[in-house]
């Protein structure tokens, strides 16, 4: 059993049955990390379909107010999912490229394993196209199971 358990989450039926084996795998006084990752708002103008051209405070604060949104709908969708009932639960919204994101969260945290869900692309399909699950399970410094 562990105790404490980083659980990226995108919205995905391969997110929430990674997360029903996080807690089945949590101890009796385990914390769950819920962890969803938006990339980083970059070029907004481009994001929204613009030129790149300089965009107005507003429209940017209006995006982000709306990740903010959406990544707790996301994170909230997966925890209604599964009951989680007796387990401590914290969610966490992150920014950035979703592997490094994952990984330096759970450095942070100092959790003892990464439960997370893949497309069940195999060890090749995921060398080449870079699958967040490949790169976290081959660098992380914890336990790192993959739930396909």
């Amino acid at each position: 059993m562990y105790q404490s358990i980083l659980v990226p989450v995108d919205g995905s039926a391969f997110a929430e049955k990674a997360l029903r084996v996080a807690q089945y795998l949590a101890g009796a006084s385990a914390t769950l990390y819920l962890i969803h990752v938006q990339r980083p708002l970059d070029d907004v103008g481009l994001l929204i379909g613009g030129s790149g051209l300089p965009v107005s405070e507003e429209v940017i604060q209006r995006l982000v107010s709306e990740r903010e949104s959406q990544a707790r709908a996301v994170l909230e969708k997966t925890r209604s999912a599964v009951s989680l009932d007796g387990v401590e639960v914290k969610e966490i919204v992150a920014k950035g490229q979703a592997a490094e994101a994952i990984i330096e969260e759970a450095r942070a945290l100092g959790v003892e394993a990464i439960v997370m869900g893949s497309r069940g692309m195999s060890d090749l399909q995921g060398m080449v196209t870079g699958s967040v699950s490949h790169r976290v399970s081959h660098t992380a410094e914890c336990t790192v199971i993959t739930v396909h």
